[in-house]
């Protein structure tokens, strides 16, 4: 066994905090890209910081705690690994393809942020919807960003790849290279959130987004451990199929700059599955007292509606 056996996902940036995540993901890009490109990258960053802090002119903060600014960076990451591991073994991805790709996984989910007039709910609410609110989010908002008329299609194109309910064949991609950046964008955004080491525990705050949003089938905290299984599943499924594998992009990465020959998103994802079978079968306890990560964790908002 090598000193790698033993290395986490968590391990690989030691200090876990949104602008060591932005740096990693700068970091990776420079392997291939000059370094004109990340100016436009950290503004957009911290742009999205702060509308998710609520200093964006005409919107609230952001209350969705499930989707949060940490669930957006963690996904910028993920995208950043995956598009070295794409570089890597097939080809230079278009330089602006590359910086669009960057720029939609930092706006895909700021359709959950209610524009400051909107005083009803919180950004749950617009679940189903926030695909396309982040879509015109940026349409409207696109010269503060730095973003050209001419790429809103292109970005438009890419956030709208992390619809769970949308088949990527519907998207009318100019090429295949930016279909498999949309692949990669929508894989991005699913192995961001399921591998985190607080996912477990971030669940109960998806399960009160969902109930905001009317989603059908989640009336405990507890059927959101069950269906997450299923989901995994499903979700299995669409790596594979709809996104045409790009997970298996992320093992190059490591392999390369990690020496780690491993994905190690699925590595996590899969103990936080293991974890999730064994709440469920063991019933002798509430199954909250088994989650350990996160101070939210005692809060009263999570010792309600909890039945098993």
């Amino acid at each position: 066994m090598n000193s790698g056996d033993n290395i986490q996902l968590s391990k690989i940036i030691e200090s876990d905090t949104g602008a060591n995540y932005l740096k990693e993901a700068l970091k990776i890009l420079h392997h291939h890209y000059p370094r004109r490109m990340t100016s436009r990258i950290k503004k957009c960053s911290k742009l999205v910081s702060i509308l998710f802090e609520g200093k964006f002119p005409g919107y609230k903060s952001c209350n969705t705690e499930y989707h949060d600014f940490e669930h957006t960076i963690d996904a910028l990451t993920a995208v950043s690994r995956l598009m070295d591991g794409y570089i890597i073994t097939r080809q230079k991805m278009d330089e602006r393809l590359a910086e669009n790709l960057l720029m939609a996984a930092l706006l895909h989910d700021t359709g959950y942020i209610q524009e400051s007039w909107d005083k009803d709910g919180t950004g749950a609410k617009y679940t189903s919807s926030h695909v396309e609110r982040s879509i015109a989010f940026i349409k409207k908002n696109h010269a503060i960003f730095g973003v050209e008329a001419s790429e809103l299609d292109e970005i438009s194109r890419l956030i709208k790849s992390t619809g769970l309910t949308i088949k990527l064949d519907s998207i009318q991609f100019i090429n295949d290279e930016e279909k498999i950046a949309g692949t990669i964008l929508g894989t991005a955004d699913l192995l961001g959130q399921m591998s985190s080491r607080i996912y477990l525990e971030k669940l109960l705050f998806l399960y009160y987004e969902f109930r905001e949003a009317n989603i059908p089938g989640f009336n405990t905290e507890f059927d959101i451990l069950r269906k997450t299984l299923e989901f995994y599943e499903v979700t299995k499924k669409r790596f594979e199929n709809s996104y045409l594998g790009s997970y298996n992009f992320a093992r190059f990465h490591f392999k390369e700059r990690h020496g780690l020959d491993r994905n190690l998103y699925l590595e996590a994802i899969e103990k936080n599955i293991a974890y999730i079978h064994k709440i469920i079968e063991d019933d002798t306890t509430n199954f909250r007292h088994k989650l350990k990560r996160g101070s939210w964790i005692n809060q009263d908002r999570y010792n309600q509606n909890s039945l098993q």
